[in-house]
């Protein structure tokens, strides 16, 4: 008997809805800039690659000659610049509008340096010529598994919360993992028209160690023999309707229970479609095909089961046009693994499954670029984002990210990597609460998210005044954002773990797509010239307190400088009322605001720490968000600070106070992507202390994070409901110092004070 290995090509197809939902222009973005193509094409559906470079504004500080300059001058000027960034875009549609698409893109290019087009897939063979016509462009063919495995490494690598654990009766559908920087080996089963198992031990080893001809062809070819129906998602929704058992035979069928000695229930499948053979009747299509997916996804789940096993390997990854997010196909490859090994390996899916060919071709396309050598970031203003695809939920939504699925990646300017202090970087998760199961919080903060958004049109307008246009970008930011908290209200997990960081972090990257690069800067700008004035008496205080008295008042002035925060809404509604309102060895300092918090809250303590030989590091934002400091500004701070505190001068001349960007653009803090320098520089200072400060960094993101040094979290709880939940009242204060296990008998203290 001949062997059967099964093949996975995912050359047959599937009908779909055949609407476009979108126009053109919205999802071929940036095309004029585009630098190189690549492209997956499947039986029914084609993926579109491309790198394009995007023009986006940027504010900029510089500092004023400050002997040229009055004392009373403005710190620093506030300048608008044009800057080119990388882009990544991703695109699906149907093939029957490929000529149309193809049209389009033509069209809209200028002046392409691309030559070539990397294609994969098996419609590459069949629209071969028709691209290469359309395009004026060579096609490239590359084998189809090497794109495969490449695209999936990328995702895992740099999009947080790619793949999940799906449980179809949880309160949360979607468990999202948290990004682990080790992610090989693994196993991915990839399911199309048949399967191939693969498994994979570094970025370019990996090995077909098995396969089947039973998959995704086989559901589709014998769900059309028995329910004469020809479309892939039509039987799929028949599935999930049907009833298995009145077509199955289960084990109480034949024992009249459970088989106790063998460990077997009595509602467990003892044949697929065993009473069809006995039972004189007609069965429903929706049973049948019920049956053969369950019959099919079992199979499928053994196998991967047995080969996790055989090669010891304890991530499974599943993909394939058979999967594409459907709730009842992931529910019984879910049961499948957990049943037949007892739970201890997990079925995993991956958010952006669907373009992983389209991703390895197009990165075998751009080798000589070095694209590995960067972190990337999904862009969730330009990302649609995933969608249910449950038939009784939101089919409007279905019908549309079924016709198009965008996804884009910005490359940043830092590599981002872990910080080397996390005790244990696999575990770590940077979030507070998740609000994809927290039903009641996720309320609340979409609702704060929304109420707040009329506050952050008036200050991106107010931050270009002599701009008449700004206006009209504002009201097209109001409307991206608030489309994305309508869907994240439905749609929780579309991106992901649902966070606050991440509603932040959306929020930001709509601000600059319609180029509100920094709609505080002005407000940083006035309160750090206002806070500078007072720094020296501040200081002078100080120091005419003994030792003890000075400790607190260096805590007390860091926690009181921390209450000026304009990304709070119980604080800004005080700051727009009244504009005269506001006033070991080596130390990693993870700081928060401008103005008063910097300079007379963090400078004294940072004054305090080098006084008694400690080194510190500065860690700040790299890019702008609210009015947090930037790595920037914090600079020019800095300076200007030292020239007026010789202890401060001392610090910077002897290196032993040191600024670095931290490699964030967000309120919130992910200590598993930060600037690749920032963790260079910890480690060669051996640093034992790390203190994050604020609300964003210290409670929303990282309250349970563990170091394995001393840590001190600190801030002051500015939003009545958060100060609600952790026991405490509005304006109280976390002051949070841990000690890592093991070095000594108590793991530190939690004060809360009202």
């Amino acid at each position: 008997m001949a062997e059967c290995v099964g093949v996975d090509s995912n050359t047959s197809g599937h009908s779909m809805d055949k609407s476009i939902t979108l126009p053109p222009d919205e999802i071929f973005r940036n095309l004029e800039n585009a630098k190189r193509f690549a492209i997956d094409i499947g039986g029914s559906l084609t993926k579109l690659a491309y790198y394009s470079t995007v023009q986006h504004k940027v504010a900029k500080v510089r500092s004023f000659d400050t002997t040229a300059k009055a004392p009373n001058d403005k710190l620093y000027e506030i300048s608008v610049q044009e800057e080119v960034t990388a882009r990544l875009h991703f695109i699906k549609f149907e093939n029957a509008y490929i000529e149309t698409c193809l049209d389009f893109i033509k069209d809209h290019l200028v002046n392409t340096e691309t030559k070539v087009i990397k294609a994969t897939g098996g419609g590459a063979h069949k629209f071969k010529e028709l691209i290469e016509k359309k395009l004026g462009l060579n096609v490239d063919k590359e084998d189809e598994m090497t794109c495969l495995i490449k695209g999936c490494n990328f995702v895992l690598k740099n999009i947080p919360h790619e793949a999940f654990v799906y449980a179809r009766h949880a309160d949360s559908e979607f468990r999202f993992q948290t990004a682990n920087p080790d992610i090989f080996p693994y196993l991915l089963v990839n399911i199309g028209s048949g399967v191939s198992i693969v498994k994979v031990e570094s970025e370019d080893q990996f090995e077909r160690i098995g396969g089947s001809s039973i998959g995704g062809g086989t559901f589709w070819g014998l769900g059309a023999l028995l329910t004469k129906t020809k479309r892939f998602d039509e039987l799929l929704q028949l599935a999930s309707k049907g009833q298995h058992t009145n077509v199955d035979m289960l084990v109480k069928d034949i024992y009249g229970g459970s088989y106790g000695c063998l460990g077997l229930t009595g509602d467990l499948i003892a044949s697929s479609f065993g009473k069809s053979a006995t039972a004189d009747k007609e069965f429903s299509k929706e049973d049948m095909a019920k049956s053969l997916l369950h019959m099919i996804s079992n199979d499928i789940g053994q196998l991967a089961c047995l080969y996790a096993k055989l090669h010891n390997l304890s991530r499974v990854y599943f993909g394939g046009f058979f999967i594409r997010g459907h709730p009842v196909t992931m529910h019984t490859i879910t049961y499948s693994i957990n049943f037949f090994t007892k739970g201890e390996v997990q079925a995993l899916f991956l958010r952006h499954e669907g373009y992983l060919g389209a991703i390895g071709a197009f990165l075998k396309g751009a080798e000589e670029d070095n694209p590995n050598q960067y972190s990337w970031g999904e862009n969730y203003a330009g990302s649609s984002g995933l969608m249910s695809v449950s038939p009784d939920m939101n089919p409007m939504q279905r019908a549309r990210s079924g016709t198009f699925d965008m996804l884009e990646m910005d490359r940043l300017e830092r590599q981002l990597v872990n910080l080397p202090l996390l005790q244990d970087p696999s575990s770590y998760i940077p979030d507070t609460v998740d609000l994809t199961e927290d039903a009641l919080a996720r309320d609340y903060w979409l609702y704060c998210f929304e109420d707040a958004l009329d506050g952050v049109v008036k200050r991106a307008v107010a931050s270009q005044p002599d701009i008449p246009e700004a206006v009209v970008r504002a009201e097209k930011f109001r409307q991206k954002y608030r489309h994305k908290l309508l869907t994240l209200r439905h749609q929780p997990f579309a991106y992901g773990s649902l966070t606050v960081r991440s509603l932040l972090d959306t929020r930001e990257h709509c601000l600059n797509e319609f180029n509100f690069p920094d709609p505080y800067s002005k407000i940083k700008q006035r309160e750090n010239d206002m806070a500078l004035k007072h720094y020296q008496r501040t200081v002078e205080s100080l120091d005419a307190l003994s030792w003890e008295d000075r400790q607190f008042a260096l805590v007390s002035g860091v926690l009181a400088g921390n209450v000026f925060d304009w990304g709070a809404k119980a604080v800004s509604d005080v700051l727009e009322s009244d504009p005269g309102f506001g006033f070991e060895q080596c130390a990693l300092f993870f700081v928060d605001n401008s103005g008063v918090d910097i300079i007379l809250g963090v400078m004294p303590f940072v004054r305090e720490l080098l006084s008694r030989g400690t080194e510190v590091v500065l860690a700040s934002n790299s890019g702008p968000a609210l009015n947090d400091v930037t790595n920037g500004e914090l600079q020019i701070l800095t300076e200007r600070i030292a020239a007026m505190d010789p202890v401060l001068q001392a610090g910077l001349q002897e290196d032993r106070l040191t600024l670095v960007q931290s490699g964030s653009s967000s309120p919130c803090l992910d200590l598993s992507r930060l600037d690749k320098v920032l963790a260079m520089v910890v480690r060669e200072r051996q640093t034992d202390l790390v203190i994050i400060e604020g609300m964003g960094r210290a409670i929303h993101t990282n309250y349970y994070a563990t170091l394995s040094c001393e840590s001190l979290k600190m801030a002051v709880i500015k939003n009545s409901w958060l100060a609600d939940r952790l026991g405490g009242k509005l304006f109280s204060v976390v002051f949070k110092y841990e000690v890592p296990l093991g070095k000594v008998h108590h793991n530190g203290a939690t004060l809360m004070l009202s």
